[in-house]
């Protein structure tokens, strides 16, 4: 059985691309009598005429045009080849899928999964934000390899996970300078009467929050409740009310947004968990995210998984 001749088939392509054997010469730097010896072997192997003549040119026969069809996709699929076989990242990446219950701080959660990106083997990061319901059904289906929230994993759902405990926070109450200006009084005593942004019903520290102002006889101005975290802070940074956010991120979020610190609440932690399908910590980039969480980003002992 005779075997295809891929350089003569190359010739074959540049000649048919460049319509003369002559400029096909020039652009592979042969001469135009050895180009022409080899589509005379192509043609003998392949027992077709490829080109005829047309003027002081070269035309495609019919045979030829169908040939160079399938040229085309033969040299493409060899370039892809060539393209993998470089990119030795995408062959050897490690995909990663995390959830982030749209409740946690994007600061936080950044801080988090970044170790992730620092393992020796690369890691292609996929990042899911929604809730915290949403997130866990597609972990139930190993859509996710882990979700970040909140709170642990909610009892009332029938969907097997475990939570683990990445670290908890006090939290500090921010504001803009302006409006910190405008109030009177020490810390917490100003926050009664003062504008305040408060985070959604979603949030697991929301109840806390308004239990701890409570029992401090504090009744601030409500003037907004926001679901997302980085829209909350948007709001506090232009000065429409103060705002709480995890102490853990405290120069975080006065260089970002900023704004200055107006006191700290040491009353209330903000937990954060990570969900994952396992009891164990596997996969690398979750054991890496748990060992920042408890060595930098929390600093705090490493806790058991609790179903």
């Amino acid at each position: 059985m005779a075997m295809l001749n891929y350089k003569h088939l190359r010739y074959f392509w540049a000649v048919a691309k460049s319509g003369s054997i002559a400029r096909a010469g020039e652009q592979l730097h042969l001469t135009p009598q050895s180009i022409s010896g080899q589509l005379r072997e192509l043609e003998e192997s392949l027992g077709v005429a490829l080109f005829r003549r047309a003027g002081r040119g070269l035309e495609l026969t019919d045979a030829g045009r169908r040939i160079i069809g399938y040229a085309e996709e033969i040299f493409a699929l060899g370039d892809e080849l060539l393209d993998a076989a470089r990119d030795q990242s995408t062959r050897k990446s490690l995909p990663f899928a995390v959830g982030i219950a749209d409740s946690v701080v994007k600061a936080v959660a950044h801080r988090l999964v970044e170790p992730a990106l620092q393992l020796p083997e690369p890691v292609r990061l996929i990042c899911r934000e929604g809730r915290l319901s949403s997130l866990l059904a597609e972990l139930a289906i190993h859509h996710l390899d882990m979700v970040i929230a909140d709170r642990p994993m909610p009892a009332n759902l029938n969907v097997r996970g475990y939570s683990h405990l990445l670290g908890e926070s006090t939290l500090t109450v921010f504001g803009a300078a302006a409006r910190i200006k405008t109030l009177n009084g020490d810390f917490p005593a100003l926050l009664d009467g003062a504008p305040f942004l408060m985070p959604g019903e979603d949030v697991a520290i929301r109840p806390r929050l308004e239990q701890w102002l409570e029992a401090q006889r504090l009744h601030p101005r409500i003037v907004g409740e926001f679901d997302d975290s980085a829209l909350l802070k948007a709001f506090g940074q232009a000065g429409a009310g103060l705002f709480v956010a995890p102490t853990a991120i405290t120069a975080y979020v006065c260089e970002q947004y900023h704004v200055d610190i107006v006191g700290r609440i040491d009353a209330i932690s903000e937990q954060i968990f990570a969900i994952t399908n396992d009891r164990r910590l596997t996969h690398p980039a979750i054991i890496a995210i748990s060992e920042g969480a408890h060595n930098e980003v929390f600093n705090v002992e490493v806790a058991s998984a609790t179903p």
